[in-house]
């Protein structure tokens, strides 16, 4: 009888945590959206709380021009925050909230490049890689009892079940992403800038640029888990053409950015 219980909550939950991701990949995610948004929050004013933030003018606003012009090509209303942060990083987290650090404001010649980062960590955010690596967490380690118990939550194991739902938030915004979501949201970022009237070109030059940062005895903690240098610059170009074309069409419906740095 318990293996029949089991076995039926695993196949409804296989069935409803059925999903897609923008680039057409079948996801399994399980995660209420809403909780998700809010363990983004929650780290993202701990960030704020625990980094220095900019109060450089020039910085914030030129950080802020793009974020605007990407995030316009999607929904919702974004926070953007820049940290005094030397590292060569940024992220976006769920709930629609974009980091940037300083190190990596001073890296980036122009504002394609940098659009190039914030695209590719909204499409993080699009793709919900957070939430679907957080139900693979959950279905990997907690095993059948466990998820089982989610169904039954005023049991003491319930209790612990949903408890690690709420733990295991840090799961979902602190580990580095997998090589196939960086890779999904490279795509995915190439084709925001370039909507948006971005120059998709400057990517494979702010790839390059951070292959060459990458040679010193500390890599980059951005590049941690990303794909090659080389397999993403190969990727990269052969997405231009169709990128380009979609530039061309923002320029002709009057989308030109001018963020200055």
């Amino acid at each position: 009888m318990y293996i029949r219980t089991v076995t039926a909550i695993m196949l409804i939950l296989a069935l409803s945590a059925c999903a897609t991701s923008p680039t057409g990949r079948s996801q399994l995610i399980f995660m209420p959206d809403d909780e998700v948004d809010a363990m983004g929050l929650q780290a993202f004013n701990n960030l704020k709380s625990e980094k220095p933030v900019s109060n450089n003018p020039q910085v914030n606003q030129f950080v802020q021009c793009v974020a605007d012009a990407i995030t316009a090509e999607v929904s919702g209303n974004w926070e953007v925050v820049v940290f005094e942060d030397d590292t060569l990083n940024a992220f976006a987290l769920p709930g629609n909230k974009i980091g940037v650090h300083t190190g990596l404001v001073n890296l980036v010649d122009n504002q394609d490049q940098l659009a190039s980062v914030i695209g590719h960590e909204v499409g993080h955010v699009l793709a919900k890689h957070s939430n679907e690596r957080m139900s693979q967490k959950l279905g990997a380690q907690v095993g059948v009892s466990l998820i089982a118990a989610v169904a039954a939550p005023q049991t003491a194991l319930g209790q612990t079940a949903v408890s690690l739902l709420g733990v295991g938030a840090q799961y979902g915004i602190i580990m580095p992403f997998s090589r196939l979501h960086e890779s999904e949201a490279d795509d995915i970022g190439v084709e925001l800038m370039a909507r948006a009237g971005f120059d998709p070109t400057e990517s494979i030059t702010l790839w390059q640029k951070m292959a060459q940062a990458s040679q010193g005895a500390r890599p980059p903690e951005f590049l941690s888990t990303h794909p090659s240098h080389g397999t993403r610059i190969e990727d990269l170009r052969a997405l231009m053409p169709e990128s380009l074309n979609l530039m061309r069409q923002a320029h002709a419906a009057g989308k030109k950015p001018r963020c200055v740095k």
